[in-house]
């Protein structure tokens, strides 16, 4: 694929020369932020799934624990069990609909 464009090795390194000094000015403007690796803002992303899966554990137990109670005083079982099982896992939905919708405020940076 040959367009006309052959050029000498004094030509070839010239250009490296060139991209080189471009690569290094452009770096040299932009600014680097550190990782949040190692800081103890960087596990805010589990601590949100873990307060969404516990938000829907509870929403299950709580709906399982009225129908067993609902089942003991008027000896409907296993039909209040059943029914707010599926409420409560209903609950829980939407309540992990609801917290990963919102927003998650930045975390605050570091103290140094």
């Amino acid at each position: 694929m040959d367009h006309g464009t052959d050029k000498t090795d004094a030509e070839l390194a010239a250009d490296r020369a060139r991209l080189r000094a471009r690569l290094d000015r452009f770096k040299a403007t932009q600014t680097t932020i550190p990782p949040e690796t190692d800081k103890p803002g960087s596990m805010q992303g589990m601590a949100q799934g873990l307060k969404i899966a516990s938000e829907f554990i509870a929403g299950v137990v709580v709906g399982a624990v009225i129908g067993y109670g609902i089942d003991r005083f008027f000896g409907t079982a296993p039909f209040g069990l059943i029914v707010f099982l599926l409420l409560g896992f209903a609950a829980g939905v939407l309540n992990v609909i609801r917290s990963a919708s919102q927003p998650t405020p930045p975390a605050d940076p570091p103290s140094r």
